[in-house]
């Protein structure tokens, strides 16, 4: 028998800057993804303040979903999805994000792709922002770094819980908000729309954490702000937060690496995953904030907005743990989190440690800090896949990595862990994030394109498709 509860939410995600595509049709404004060039696995993506000619910028054309969306809605369908998780790209509602009223084309276009989700009985679980900061915003008042950003932020989250208050039950407030945690800066645009001077591409960002920390701690008191005024438009919604997950283990039984790995959980999770779930910053952020010459603008309104936008359920991505050492000659892991190689862990193309016990652990460490529900809405492998000449793809790499970590979900669940959903990240091929590529692939779902936006677009089903079909089917219990 399943151990996954009977109303167990399955189901796959994608990101409207990685998947949409059409950037400049039906009123759709420029987001800071729509100036982030293509890059490779040694190729930093470029940021530009606007298009510049010669640069290709993949996020414009992406997979296309705005015109593929019923034909994708129909293939989740197939598979089973009980639940899809998407973004609303913020550009399409409010092409600047600062229009006093909004876009009712983009709105529209939301309207449709729900209609079409709940058609199939499909549970939307839709992304405020992710990664789609509207670019005027940027370049006007370098976006989170400036607390205008709160209350554009505020009429976008009231506009669209208005317009979907009957369609759409499940939220997430920012994706993968700690990434403004990282002290490489990579989290800066991503995250925050904050470009400081002389950052050129997505690696070598500059870093001033000060503007970075208070950009985080202005986004934090506007997913608050959500949180609070969605549940006064409906009562019934479920707001969760979304952080980016990378358990850190110590490389040895040195108590300074041991140290060291719980340091890097303080600032990558706890840091905020205490202020959106409890309400308040954690005990070693005074502590966190003097190592780093930061001195923080935080209002009594602000403590007071942050105590009463608490989320309903946390929820997160997993792809990889990484390790930490003070010992300088251990060997490096070729991840961009960095840290040093798992001598006990085989890792994917692009380096990142394979690591399904790490899910369970990480679980469990998080259910027994917050004690509220959770969901895993990315989880996936990017791989090189093949189109066969008979419209066929034999990705048995892709089965297998979801089911072992399919396997560490239900033994969590067993544990005792309240996990509520999981949705595989890319379900139908999309635009990597980090590289801009699409031959970097994770969809059960194969899309005819290049890295450069050249195919048919056409969809065909993999054989992780079928698979996946029956893991839905059985309710996580036959994963053969």
């Amino acid at each position: 028998m399943s151990k996954f509860p009977k109303d167990f939410l399955w189901g796959g995600a994608t990101a409207a800057n990685q998947f949409e595509g059409a950037y400049d049709v039906g009123g759709k404004g420029l987001s800071i993804d729509d100036v982030f060039s293509n890059g490779s696995h040694t190729q930093p993506r470029r940021i530009t303040k606007d298009t510049e000619e010669g640069l290709y910028y993949p996020n414009r054309i992406a997979s296309d979903f705005y015109h593929h969306y019923k034909e994708d809605i129909a293939l989740m369908a197939e598979m089973g999805f009980k639940v899809y998780r998407m973004s609303i790209a913020w550009t399409r509602i409010y092409p600047t994000g600062m229009e006093s009223e909004p876009n009712e084309e983009g709105l529209k276009f939301y309207d449709a792709v729900f209609d079409e989700c709940r058609k199939y009985g499909i549970e939307p679980l839709v992304t405020l922002s992710h990664y789609e900061i509207p670019l005027a915003m940027t370049n006007e008042f370098n976006g989170f770094a400036d607390r205008r950003a709160i209350d554009c932020f505020k009429r976008f989250a009231t506009t669209v819980f208005t317009r979907y208050k009957d369609k759409v039950k499940y939220w997430l407030t920012f994706n993968e908000i700690n990434l403004a945690t990282w002290d490489n800066g990579i989290g800066n645009y991503l995250v925050l729309g904050v470009r400081n001077e002389g950052t050129k591409d997505y690696v070598h960002q500059v870093d001033d954490p000060q503007v970075r920390l208070q950009g985080l701690h202005n986004q934090l008191v506007a997913g608050a702000w959500a949180v609070k005024i969605g549940h006064e438009i409906n009562p019934e919604f479920k707001i969760g937060n979304m952080i980016a997950m990378n358990p850190a283990y110590p490389y040895s039984c040195n108590p300074e690496d041991v140290f060291k790995a719980e340091r890097n959980w303080q600032s990558d999770t706890y840091y905020c995953g205490d202020v959106q779930v409890r309400g308040e910053y954690p005990f070693f952020a005074e502590k966190y904030w003097q190592d780093r010459g930061v001195t923080l603008d935080i209002t009594e309104e602000d403590r007071q907005i942050l105590k009463e936008g608490t989320v309903d359920f946390f929820s997160l991505s997993y792809y990889q743990t990484l390790v930490l050492t003070s010992d300088d000659s251990v060997q490096k892991s070729e991840s961009m989190l960095g840290g040093v190689k798992n001598p006990y862990l085989k890792s994917n193309d692009w380096g990142w440690a394979i690591d399904p016990t790490g899910l369970r652990y990480l679980l469990n460490v998080l259910y027994g800090r917050y004690n509220i529900p959770i969901m895993v809405v990315e989880n996936g492998i990017g791989a090189y896949d093949k189109l066969e000449e008979d419209g066929t793809v034999h990705d048995p790499y892709r089965i297998a990595y979801l089911r072992e970590h399919i396997k560490a979900m239900s033994d969590a669940i067993e544990d005792g862990v309240d996990l509520i959903g999981y949705t595989m990240w890319g379900c139908i091929d999309l635009t990597s994030a980090g590289t801009g590529e699409m031959k970097k692939r994770y969809g059960f779902v194969y899309v005819d394109s290049d890295d450069y936006g050249n195919g048919s677009f056409d969809r065909f089903r993999k054989d992780s498709f079928y698979w996946y079909q029956k893991v839905i089917k059985t309710n996580g219990d036959d994963l053969s």
